[in-house]
């Protein structure tokens, strides 16, 4: 048998190590952070901005807005900001779209209409009746769903929802009691409809919420598939703690912005000093590499410079960001 060196062995073996440690090339994100400390009348030019900034084809579209409507509570805050929707509406038409809807299907409280209207909708946003759909209640389509991760095969989806042109989700940046972190991904769940699934939806429990998280980012995120995403995350005022509902209000006077939502999320998950390696349903949808933070191109703000870390619940103190 033939024997070599330790000197030998180790010249033999530099190459394959070297391999190893090459880490797999990716093409980062753009995802834009602009400060914005307070909801003023400044949202309305900031929003413009932010969707110019990322030159959305928003001429002639049609347009859904997807806020975060979860439960009301005059001493805390849970929802997406209606002075925040009513803004990205503005820039929308004014950028040219031919329509902008805004729906929302909560998963607690089966009177959306009376949510909407305690969380100020009806009093910031003109004419909000006439532009709300209630997705609980939508017409529905089933889609197949080819390659789920959940135990779901299908899922019935809102007709809304599907037959707009661009979706942006327009969540309120929060932490969650079951998956962690909740942001643009996680405010998908808001279109699957109670009076199919229920309220709280516990069917998608049940299939797994990472796992139905990952299948309703996939379906829209298909090759060719209709409508496109964005996502703008209100983190003007977030929630920490036992969120969604039962957090406290955190002051982060950030929006986060781009057309990739794991991307987004995981610039979140960094400003709220989360490792967004450890969120499982951004861990299923991720490319490779695309969690690690040069797969982020920061424009306007860095996440450095508002990063604000949120206090977690115990079970998830192992999510810290370190």
């Amino acid at each position: 048998m033939k024997t070599c060196t330790r000197r030998q062995w180790m010249a033999g073996a530099a190459p394959m190590l070297a391999g190893c440690r090459r880490r797999t090339p990716v093409t980062p994100s753009p995802v834009f952070i602009a400060r914005a400390e307070h909801y003023s009348q400044d949202l309305y030019d900031l929003t413009r901005r932010v969707l110019a900034e990322h030159r959305l084809p928003l001429r002639g579209r049609r347009v859904l807005l997807k806020p975060n409507l979860v439960e009301f509570d005059e001493r805390t805050t849970i929802n997406t900001h209606p002075l925040l929707v009513h803004a990205v509406m503005e820039a929308v038409l004014a950028l040219g779209a031919a329509e902008v809807r805004i729906a929302e299907g909560p998963g607690h409280r089966r009177n959306t209409w009376e949510l909407a209207e305690a969380a100020g909708y009806f009093a910031t946003v003109p004419g909000f009746e006439k532009r709300f759909t209630d997705l609980n209640v939508d017409d529905v389509v089933a889609v197949t769903l080819e390659r789920p991760r959940s135990r779901l095969r299908r899922i019935y989806l809102p007709r809304t929802a599907l037959d707009c042109d661009l979706l942006i989700s327009l969540p309120k940046m929060k932490t969650h009691h079951w998956v962690g972190a909740t942001l643009s991904m996680k405010n998908l769940f808001g279109l699957v409809p109670g009076a199919v699934y229920g309220w709280p939806k516990n069917v998608l429990h049940w299939a797994g919420i990472a796992e139905c998280i990952a299948d309703l980012h996939g379906f829209f995120c298909r090759p060719g598939a209709r409508p496109q995403l964005f996502a703008l995350v209100d983190g003007i005022v977030g929630m920490e703690g036992d969120g969604p509902i039962h957090g406290k209000p955190k002051p982060v006077g950030v929006l986060v912005a781009g057309a990739d939502l794991v991307a987004v999320d995981a610039a979140c998950c960094r400003i709220m000093r989360i490792d967004p390696r450890k969120i499982p349903y951004l861990v299923l949808e991720a490319r490779p590499g695309a969690l690690r933070p040069e797969a982020i191109r920061e424009t306007g703000e860095s996440i450095r410079s508002v990063e604000t870390p949120f206090e977690l619940i115990p079970q998830f103190r192992s999510l810290r960001l370190t």
